[in-house]
Protein backbone atom coordinates (compact mmCIF):
# COMPACT_ATOMS: atom_id res chain seq x y z
CA UNK A 1 0.00 0.00 0.00
CA UNK A 2 1.39 3.59 -0.65
CA UNK A 3 -0.57 6.81 0.40
CA UNK A 4 0.36 9.34 -1.88
CA UNK A 5 0.90 13.07 -1.29
CA UNK A 6 2.06 16.34 -3.31
CA UNK A 7 5.69 16.07 -2.25
CA UNK A 8 5.82 12.90 -0.43
CA UNK A 9 4.68 9.24 0.07
CA UNK A 10 4.31 6.87 2.64
CA UNK A 11 4.79 3.43 1.89
CA UNK A 12 5.20 0.33 4.95
CA UNK A 13 8.28 0.25 6.79
CA UNK A 14 10.36 -2.54 5.08
CA UNK A 15 13.53 -4.52 6.47
CA UNK A 16 15.34 -3.11 4.21
CA UNK A 17 14.89 -0.24 5.76
CA UNK A 18 16.95 -0.75 8.67
CA UNK A 19 20.14 -1.13 6.04
CA UNK A 20 19.49 2.58 5.66
CA UNK A 21 19.86 5.81 7.75
CA UNK A 22 16.92 5.53 9.67
CA UNK A 23 18.63 3.06 12.44
CA UNK A 24 20.87 6.34 13.29
CA UNK A 25 18.02 8.92 13.60
CA UNK A 26 17.58 7.48 16.94
CA UNK A 27 20.89 7.97 17.83
CA UNK A 28 20.99 11.84 16.60
CA UNK A 29 20.78 14.01 20.13
CA UNK A 30 18.49 16.65 17.70
CA UNK A 31 15.76 14.02 16.30
CA UNK A 32 15.52 12.49 19.79
CA UNK A 33 15.49 15.63 22.01
CA UNK A 34 11.65 14.99 22.91
CA UNK A 35 10.84 11.95 22.71
CA UNK A 36 11.76 8.35 24.64
CA UNK A 37 14.79 7.40 22.03
CA UNK A 38 18.84 8.06 22.17
CA UNK A 39 19.16 7.20 25.47
CA UNK A 40 21.20 3.55 24.24
CA UNK A 41 22.51 2.91 21.27
CA UNK A 42 20.02 1.68 18.42
CA UNK A 43 21.23 -0.51 16.05
CA UNK A 44 20.43 -1.97 12.84
CA UNK A 45 19.61 -5.52 14.32
CA UNK A 46 17.39 -3.57 16.81
CA UNK A 47 15.66 -1.83 13.58
CA UNK A 48 15.04 -5.38 11.75
CA UNK A 49 13.54 -6.88 14.65
CA UNK A 50 11.04 -3.63 15.50
CA UNK A 51 10.22 -3.76 12.14
CA UNK A 52 9.22 -7.51 12.13
CA UNK A 53 7.16 -7.12 15.15
CA UNK A 54 5.40 -4.34 13.94
CA UNK A 55 4.82 -5.75 10.36
CA UNK A 56 3.06 -8.40 12.34
CA UNK A 57 1.22 -6.78 14.63
CA UNK A 58 -2.42 -5.43 13.42
CA UNK A 59 -2.45 -2.60 16.03
CA UNK A 60 0.36 -1.08 14.48
CA UNK A 61 0.36 0.40 10.33
CA UNK A 62 3.70 1.95 10.63
CA UNK A 63 4.79 3.64 7.67
CA UNK A 64 8.10 5.24 6.30
CA UNK A 65 7.81 8.69 5.06
CA UNK A 66 9.29 8.84 1.33
CA UNK A 67 10.32 12.00 -0.65
CA UNK A 68 8.68 11.57 -4.19
CA UNK A 69 11.71 13.63 -6.03
CA UNK A 70 13.83 11.03 -5.16
CA UNK A 71 12.01 8.58 -2.90
CA UNK A 72 14.35 9.00 -0.45
CA UNK A 73 13.01 7.99 3.19
CA UNK A 74 13.32 10.64 5.70
CA UNK A 75 11.49 9.57 8.92
CA UNK A 76 8.78 7.32 10.16
CA UNK A 77 4.92 7.97 10.70
CA UNK A 78 2.59 5.27 12.12
CA UNK A 79 -0.96 4.24 14.26
CA UNK A 80 -0.14 2.73 17.36
CA UNK A 81 -1.95 0.98 19.99
CA UNK A 82 -5.07 0.52 17.10
CA UNK A 83 -7.98 -0.88 18.82
CA UNK A 84 -10.87 -1.51 16.53
CA UNK A 85 -13.03 -2.57 19.42
CA UNK A 86 -12.70 1.44 20.51
CA UNK A 87 -11.80 2.55 17.01
CA UNK A 88 -9.15 4.73 17.62
CA UNK A 89 -5.03 4.66 17.55
CA UNK A 90 -2.44 6.53 18.99
CA UNK A 91 -0.25 8.99 15.93
CA UNK A 92 3.25 9.00 16.19
CA UNK A 93 5.99 10.75 13.70
CA UNK A 94 9.65 10.97 13.29
CA UNK A 95 11.25 13.46 11.03
CA UNK A 96 15.02 11.70 10.72
CA UNK A 97 16.02 14.05 8.25
CA UNK A 98 17.33 17.63 9.41
CA UNK A 99 16.44 19.64 6.55
CA UNK A 100 13.12 18.17 6.30
CA UNK A 101 12.07 20.30 9.64
CA UNK A 102 9.90 23.52 9.10
CA UNK A 103 9.37 22.89 5.79
CA UNK A 104 5.59 21.31 6.51
CA UNK A 105 6.84 17.66 5.46
CA UNK A 106 5.28 16.35 8.95
CA UNK A 107 2.02 18.14 7.96
CA UNK A 108 1.60 16.40 4.73
CA UNK A 109 2.56 12.73 6.18
CA UNK A 110 0.37 13.51 9.05
CA UNK A 111 -2.94 14.45 6.70
CA UNK A 112 -2.20 11.66 4.45
CA UNK A 113 -2.17 9.12 7.67
CA UNK A 114 -5.08 10.81 9.25
CA UNK A 115 -7.00 10.49 5.91
CA UNK A 116 -6.36 6.86 6.06
CA UNK A 117 -7.07 6.63 9.99
CA UNK A 118 -10.37 7.93 9.17
CA UNK A 119 -10.95 6.78 5.90
CA UNK A 120 -9.59 3.16 5.32
CA UNK A 121 -9.37 2.15 8.76
CA UNK A 122 -13.14 4.04 9.79
CA UNK A 123 -11.50 5.17 13.23
CA UNK A 124 -13.18 7.56 15.63
CA UNK A 125 -10.74 9.21 17.49
CA UNK A 126 -6.71 9.65 16.78
CA UNK A 127 -4.37 11.55 19.71
CA UNK A 128 -1.15 11.91 20.14
CA UNK A 129 1.46 13.10 22.92
CA UNK A 130 4.27 15.12 22.91
CA UNK A 131 6.93 16.64 25.45
CA UNK A 132 5.74 19.93 26.64
CA UNK A 133 8.45 21.78 25.08
CA UNK A 134 8.38 20.25 21.72
CA UNK A 135 6.52 23.46 19.85
CA UNK A 136 7.06 21.82 16.62
CA UNK A 137 5.13 18.90 17.18
CA UNK A 138 2.66 21.13 19.03
CA UNK A 139 2.01 23.01 16.43
CA UNK A 140 1.72 20.42 13.77
CA UNK A 141 -1.23 19.07 16.23
CA UNK A 142 -2.51 22.19 16.45
CA UNK A 143 -2.41 22.89 12.42
CA UNK A 144 -4.70 18.95 12.18
CA UNK A 145 -6.80 20.56 14.19
CA UNK A 146 -6.13 18.33 17.03
CA UNK A 147 -7.66 19.80 20.71
CA UNK A 148 -5.46 19.71 23.72
CA UNK A 149 -6.79 17.24 25.81
CA UNK A 150 -4.42 17.43 29.12
CA UNK A 151 -1.12 16.83 30.09
CA UNK A 152 0.46 13.81 31.80
CA UNK A 153 2.17 15.26 34.67
CA UNK A 154 6.28 14.11 34.72
CA UNK A 155 5.32 11.51 32.47
CA UNK A 156 8.67 11.26 30.84
CA UNK A 157 12.25 10.89 32.07
CA UNK A 158 14.28 12.75 29.33
CA UNK A 159 18.05 14.09 30.54
CA UNK A 160 18.10 13.07 33.86
CA UNK A 161 15.01 15.08 34.77
CA UNK A 162 11.10 14.25 34.73
CA UNK A 163 8.72 16.22 31.65
CA UNK A 164 5.28 16.37 31.15
CA UNK A 165 3.76 15.25 27.92
CA UNK A 166 0.87 17.02 26.22
CA UNK A 167 -2.41 14.73 24.93
CA UNK A 168 -4.10 16.06 21.45
CA UNK A 169 -6.30 14.33 19.80
CA UNK A 170 -9.16 14.68 17.33
CA UNK A 171 -12.94 13.00 16.31
CA UNK A 172 -13.68 11.51 12.81
CA UNK A 173 -16.02 14.00 12.69
CA UNK A 174 -14.73 17.10 13.48
CA UNK A 175 -11.34 16.08 11.08
CA UNK A 176 -14.21 16.00 8.27
CA UNK A 177 -15.30 19.31 8.96
CA UNK A 178 -11.84 20.85 9.17
CA UNK A 179 -10.63 18.91 6.04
Amino acid sequence: MKLEGIRLYLRPLMPSDAEGAYPNWLNDPEVCRYNSHGETLYTTQMAYDYIQYVSADPSYAVFAVCMNKDNRHIGNISLQQISSRNRNAELAILLGEHEAYGKGIGYEASRLLLDYAFGSLELHRVHCGTHHENTGMRRLAEKLGMTEEGYRREALFKNGKFADIVEYGILHYEYRTKF
